[in-house]
């Protein structure tokens, strides 16, 4: 066989590997986040479904620390993620979501399948906050300070393994 043949079968070899080393990094290594340490954005969202408020940026100024998740009803690692969401909710943390791009009956539909653990919901229909804030998709969830700025972005879903982290970084920004 000529050499000029194997050319391809290392590049392909080259990209593979990097993709497989990619896979295995810290997420939330990978991207840092210019908003951390910033102030969220003022914003007034209206609620995403019945019964549950909307949300402001007045809602994380003058208390404890609390949980910004971003999600939707459409995505998979939010279903995913429910229940480390209820495990930090049953641990006293706030956490207020914001619903991107969602029907209302959709989001109902979600909280009654997979659970709520939001004490409010806004509804962020052209996904404007979502974007002001770097969010890059869906979920992701903000460590917000008892001041209103952003102290930590986590990248996807919140699994098993990341609850402990969330509950100490919270610790951390009291």
């Amino acid at each position: 066989m000529r050499p000029v043949f194997f050319i391809p079968l290392a590049l392909f070899l080259f990209f593979a590997g990097l993709a497989g080393y990619m896979l295995t990094q810290d997420k939330n290594q990978l991207v840092p986040s210019a908003m951390i340490d910033k102030p969220l954005p003022e914003f007034n969202l209206p609620p995403a479904t019945e019964g549950i408020p909307g949300t402001s940026r007045a809602d994380f100024v003058g208390g404890e620390p609390k949980l910004l998740n971003i999600w939707a009803s459409w995505c998979l690692p939010c279903i995913a993620e429910a229940p480390q969401l209820e495990q930090l909710n049953e641990a006293g943390v706030e956490i207020i979501g914001i619903a991107i791009r969602d029907k209302p009956e959709d989001v109902a539909q979600f909280l009654g399948r997979y659970g709520n653990p939001y004490s409010k919901i806004g509804a962020d229909d052209i996904s404007a906050l979502q974007i002001e804030i770097g969010a890059a998709g869906v979920p992701e969830t903000f460590v917000i300070d008892g001041e209103g700025n952003i102290r930590y972005q986590h990248i996807g879903d919140i699994r098993e393994s990341d609850v402990p982290k969330l509950l100490g970084i919270l610790q951390d920004v009291r």
